[in-house]
């Protein structure tokens, strides 16, 4: 092993690096910047590396030697972090994984946003300022039956925005049994304490009467909430005021409003193809609910963001509160959601046309028919070291939406004698793009039900 003390003193300067042969080349590619700061943190590598008597000799510390090591770390450090993935777990609306996919028009719609100037505060028609709620709202009322409509940039802000505009300062009945938290933490209590209204609950977890209602209500109280439990069911001795008779409550004393997160956003009924009922907006507005409000990538299938809609006066009240522009959308969500909105209200088949709910409601025998060729296509990519079968399997809505429903589907099932499931599925990981899916026993299982493409779910390693 080479002396420490002899090693250290060749360590090249970084003037030295940068003025060596390929030097040019390297930063014809990198800023000047981006190279001397990989240059740098190759040295203080290499020279830990020489205290721990890792370097053996002076090979490693040439200049040449150096550049190679600092292009290996810029590729590194400029590769995307966001990621295309192949969503093989079963999970339709994966939050890891970005939840709703958009319809290739939506997502044209919103590289051209982003490519070119757009409409997206002008009004074309009176050549002024225009307002970015009238590149959805017509859309939204016509599918909700709402009297107003305007957007935020998730539904947590809509909530926010909401609760802070109609009840700041007063208080929001909800009952305990609805009071969710769902993924990265969020709560409705503490969303409502930051909203500056006061939570006052009533009922118990599983139990919550009318005249729990009615017994909270004071002069101080603006607001009856319902929250839809759109992540979890609770079963078994149960009870819970009908959305009717809460209405009702609600119109008997004057200043109070009922508002209703139902957070996954169906706008269409999934019932008969068979995937149970959920409550529609449409529904719960038409039903006396003032204000609803729902997320636009859940069963909306379109990009993230926040819709409030429902009574006029409002609505209006929202728009003119300072949070509401802190909370905004961009040009390219508002394309997208726009087109997604176009769709629903314009497509002949919206089923068809929109990835989410496409997926919702494929053909298990469809499934199937592609599973067989996805075999054929994995048995010579993946050799004979591996045994792969179709099975049965069950996929899940995903995203806090309708946790109770269980989809048929099927899945490859893929073994190997020489690696655990685990090692399976590092390796479906490594590949590019990487194939994402989960882990069930002894088995690792590529869901079939988000995948189109048999083709999609062949790995390729660089």
């Amino acid at each position: 092993m080479a002396d420490i003390a002899a090693l250290l003193p060749l360590l090249p300067q970084v003037d030295k690096i940068l003025s060596s042969e390929g030097a040019a080349a390297l930063m014809a590619h990198y800023a000047r910047a981006a190279v001397v700061e990989a240059v740098r943190a190759e040295l203080d590598a290499l020279r830990a590396r020489i205290h721990d008597g890792a370097v053996g000799d002076s090979h490693a510390l040439s200049a040449a030697a150096m550049l190679a090591a600092a292009e290996i770390r810029l590729k590194a450090a400029e590769a995307p972090r966001l990621r295309r993935v192949v969503n093989a777990t079963g999970v339709i609306l994966h939050t890891n994984l970005g939840r709703a996919l958009l319809a290739p028009s939506a997502a044209a719609r919103a590289l051209e946003a982003a490519r070119e100037p757009c409409t997206l505060e002008f009004d074309l028609e009176r050549a002024h300022r225009g307002e970015r709620d009238d590149l959805v709202e017509a859309h939204i009322v016509a599918l909700t039956g709402a009297e107003a409509a305007t957007v935020v940039n998730n539904n947590a802000a809509a909530v926010l925005l909401m609760l802070n505009t109609l009840a700041q300062g007063r208080e929001v009945i909800a009952s305990r049994g609805e009071l969710v938290e769902i993924g990265g933490s969020f709560r409705i209590p503490d969303i409502m304490e930051k909203s500056g209204a006061l939570l006052r609950e009533v009922g118990t977890t599983n139990r919550t009467h009318l005249d729990d209602y009615r017994r909270a209500l004071t002069t101080a109280t603006a607001m009856l909430l319902k929250v839809h439990t759109s992540n979890y069911r609770v079963v078994g001795f149960t009870a819970a005021v009908p959305l009717a008779a809460l209405v009702e409550l609600a119109r008997s004393r004057e200043g109070i409003v009922i508002a209703e997160d139902l957070g996954s956003g169906a706008l269409v009924d999934l019932e008969p193809h068979g995937l149970g009922h959920e409550p529609l907006v449409a529904e719960r507005l038409a039903a006396g609910v003032g204000v609803v409000s729902f997320s636009g990538d859940k069963l909306l299938g379109g990009p993230q963001c926040g819709i409030l809609a429902g009574r006029r006066d409002l609505i209006e009240r929202m728009r003119r509160n300072p949070l509401k522009r802190a909370l905004r959308c961009d040009k390219m969500t508002l394309a997208a959601l726009e087109e997604t909105l176009r769709l629903y209200r314009f497509a002949p088949h919206p089923l068809a046309e929109i990835p989410t709910l496409r997926s919702l409601t494929r053909a298990v025998e469809a499934i199937e028919a592609m599973g067989e060729i996805a075999v054929g296509l994995l048995r010579p990519a993946l050799g004979a070291g591996y045994v792969i079968e179709l099975v049965a399997s069950t996929a899940k809505a995903g995203s806090g939406a309708r946790p109770d429903l269980d989809l048929e589907s099927r899945a490859l099932a893929i073994y190997s004698s020489a690696r655990s499931p685990d090692e399976t599925a590092a390796l479906f990981r490594s590949a590019d793009p990487p194939i994402i899916g989960r882990i069930e026993g002894d088995r690792f299982l590529l869901d079939l039900r988000a995948i189109e493409d048999p083709q999609a779910l062949v790995p390729h390693f660089s």
